[in-house]
Parts: structure tokens; C-alpha cells; sequence
């Protein structure tokens, strides 16, 4: 070979190395190759549940309602919450198969134990509201004990949802003492929500005697009074809902019925 074709020949190498080096460094495979940018993940950003709709006033009516309007062919099936929350999500689930609508009248405590029915409540469309903190006789309370019970459940509520709830119902009893609606009334309630028809479910009757109570009181505008926890009130609400619609009542939540 010749001193001409030995450089030529230097020359043509080192181009290659170089060349391979440089195809190298650019190389998206290979161990020495630049990491391919990783495309990012975008999250959704979290939603939080909208804050429950909050108590309002109703002018033109008395601080304690105990029915709706006469001439509204509607009707309040309203329950007080505790109880079994498997009864309880079995008493939604068929008032809301039928298109019906309820108010629920929490208890604090129940709400401590079961904290996911509130959203449950308010997600199948229902109202959702203060029936005290422990289900005493707040009537018959000291002041500070009474506040105490009406703002406990009011708090709760309040962690749970982002509202104090619609509808403040006393516990034990059918209606609120000064006192009570007072205090009610300071802790952000405009009204006492009380009833014109006792079920009497909590006396365990029987399914039959609990839908004949209510359906041989109730009519248009009526606030019904029912639990949660007796299974005598789930196996009446069929009968009940289906006579109410034969009836042409229309099963609605409170804050309709007063709408």
C-alpha cells in the first residue's frame, strides 16, 4: 500500500469512528443514549362534592311548620336518621326506584358511626338535615345542654357536607319549646320542621298497621313522621308510595314541599 492509500485509509477510519460516535450520543436505544422525555400523566383534578343546600327562610310562614300547602297535591315523608345504615340504604334505594324523594332528620351520633350516609342521603336527591346530637329529650335541657346538642349535630354536618343541613327537627318530641326554637333559630335554622302524621313505626306495629296509620291521615301538603332502623317502616313504604301515586300525591322532599 502506499503512504497516499495508508492516510486515505486513516482518514476514512477515523471518519467512521467519529460518525458511530456521534450516532451513538444521538441513539435513542442503547446505554449511553438520552432517556426519551416521558410523556406526563395529567390527573383530573379532584372534585369536590358541591356544599349541601343550606336552611332557608320561608316568608309568611311560622317559625314551626308542621305541614305544607293544602293545595299543593305534594306530600314530606321526613326520617328521622339512625338506625341500621344497611335499612337505611335499603329504604333509599326503593323510595328512589319509584321517583320519590325524602327528607332524612339525622342524629349526630349516627352520623359519627356512619359517616358516609350523609353524602348517600344527599346524592340519591334527598334532604338532609339536624335532629340533634344524641337523640335526648333536648326539650327538657338547660340551655347550654340543649345549644350544645343542636350545634353538635349542626357541626357535623357542617364537616360532612360543607352545610348545616336544610331542616332542624327537636328529638323526642313533636315539636320545639321556646328555648329550642330559639336556639334553632341562632344556630342558623330559620324553622322547626315538626309533622301532622305520626307513623308510630317506632312502636313496631307491624308493616300493615304503619301503612294504614299513614295513609289514613295523610293528604295534600302532609309532613309524615317515620325512622330509619325498623324494618316494619321498609316493608311498608311500597304500599305506601304506590297508594300516595294512585292518590296523586307526589312523594318530594320538604324543601319542595315547601317550595
Amino acid at each position: 500500500m502506499t503512504t497516499t492509500d495508508r492516510r486515505t485509509a486513516l482518514r476514512t477510519g477515523a471518519a467512521v469512528v467519529a460518525g458511530g460516535a456521534l450516532a451513538a450520543g444521538c441513539s435513542t436505544t442503547g446505554a449511553v443514549a438520552h432517556p426519551a422525555a416521558t410523556p406526563r400523566t395529567t390527573r383530573p383534578a379532584a372534585v369536590e362534592p358541591a356544599a349541601a343546600p343550606a336552611p332557608r327562610r320561608y316568608p309568611g310562614q311560622p317559625q314551626q311548620l308542621t305541614h305544607g300547602p293544602r293545595t299543593h297535591r305534594k306530600v314530606a315523608l321526613t326520617f328521622h336518621g339512625q338506625g341500621d345504615p344497611a335499612l337505611a340504604r335499603t329504604l333509599l334505594t326503593e323510595v328512589e326506584k319509584r321517583g320519590a324523594h325524602v327528607t332524612v332528620l339525622a342524629v349526630g351520633d349516627w352520623l359519627d358511626a356512619h359517616p358516609e350516609m350523609a353524602r348517600r342521603i344527599l346524592d340519591g336527591g334527598h334532604d338532609l338535615g339536624n335532629h340533634t346530637q344524641r337523640h335526648l329529650d333536648v326539650n327538657a335541657m338547660p340551655e347550654a345542654g340543649a345549644r350544645a346538642e343542636i350545634t353538635g349535630c349542626a357541626d357535623r354536618l357542617r364537616r360532612l357536607t360543607g352545610s348545616i343541613g336544610t331542616w332542624f327537627r327537636p328529638s323526642r318530641a313533636p315539636g320545639a319549646s321556646p328555648l329550642v326554637a330559639r336556639l334553632a333559630r341562632t344556630a342558623g335554622y330559620p324553622h322547626v320542621l315538626s309533622y301532622d302524621v305520626d307513623s308510630l313505626d317506632y312502636t313496631r306495629p307491624g308493616a300493615a298497621a304503619v301503612t294504614r296509620t299513614i295513609l289514613g291521615q295523610v293528604r295534600a301538603g302532609s309532613v309524615v313522621s317515620l325512622h330509619f332502623g325498623y324494618p316494619d317502616t321498609a316493608a311498608a313504604l311500597p304500599a305506601v308510595l304506590a297508594e300516595l301515586d294512585r292518590r296523586g300525591l307526589a312523594a318530594v322532599t320538604t324543601t319542595e314541599l315547601f317550595s
